[in-house]
């Protein structure tokens, strides 16, 4: 059995507005679904079953959609910010009391249509706490972050690319809970500063996809993965 996705969804969506100004990115429509039903259908299909959503700014209204998780045969559990938003990494320390030992984690507007189980048994035959999966980018869909070498991240910067980098991020980790001891509670945190640290104590694994990512980003990635769910759903 694989563990639990934490879903990080709890951010304001500003590069998606006005759409997401009254509604959040997750229940924006894709292919005539909100995206938090085709990514939960999706969790399903590669054997997942159980997933936390992280909600912060009109989390409610995803909430009420998905409910138990029962309508897309998974068990859904919901963690909230609260009053103030804490970031990808303080929502991740948020929801920890839910994660167990071991845990997924996806950007809430990510689509991912890849060999979970593949990842999950790379990840559980090394000893390093954490996973970071990539792709070869070369600049292709987004700016390049990623040193990756002889199955480890080298180096992770969204700030400071170098020509060597030519690997991205490709939005899906895998954690043993030791990673929350990282991350200060109730305070707003980045994970890619989590991240960081972990590449710098050279705790950070990594898997390389040969599939392009999905995501609802931006208006282009939307137009994309839509057109992208279209032609491959059954």
């Amino acid at each position: 059995m694989m563990p639990p996705i934490a879903v990080l969804a709890g951010g304001l969506a500003t590069r998606m507005r006005p759409l997401t100004e009254t509604v959040p990115k997750a229940l924006l429509e894709v292919a005539g679904e909100p995206f938090i039903a085709r990514q939960l259908k999706l969790f399903k299909r590669h054997g997942l079953e159980e997933a936390v959503l992280c909600l912060g700014f009109l989390g409610e209204q995803v909430r009420d959609f998905a409910g138990d998780g029962a309508a897309f045969g998974m068990k859904v559990r919901y963690s909230f910010d609260g009053p103030t938003l804490l970031g990808t990494g303080g929502a991740l320390k948020k929801a920890a009391d839910l994660l167990g030992d071991a845990f997924w984690v996806i950007y809430g507007d990510s689509y991912l249509d890849v060999d979970y189980r593949a990842v999950w048994d790379h990840f559980r035959a090394q000893p390093l706490p954490a996973l970071m999966t990539v792709c070869r980018n070369e600049d292709r869909w987004d700016a390049s972050n990623v040193l990756f070498e002889d199955g480890r991240i080298r180096v992770y910067d969204k700030k400071d690319r170098t020509p060597a980098m030519k690997h991205i991020d490709y939005g899906l980790l895998l954690f043993r809970r030791e990673v929350l001891d990282r991350i200060p509670a109730g305070e707003k945190t980045d994970l890619s500063a989590v991240l960081g640290g972990l590449v710098r104590d050279g705790l950070l694994a990594g898997y390389e996809m040969k599939e392009r990512f999905y995501e609802i980003g931006s208006p282009q990635g939307l137009k994309e993965t839509d057109e992208y769910i279209r032609k491959s759903r059954p």
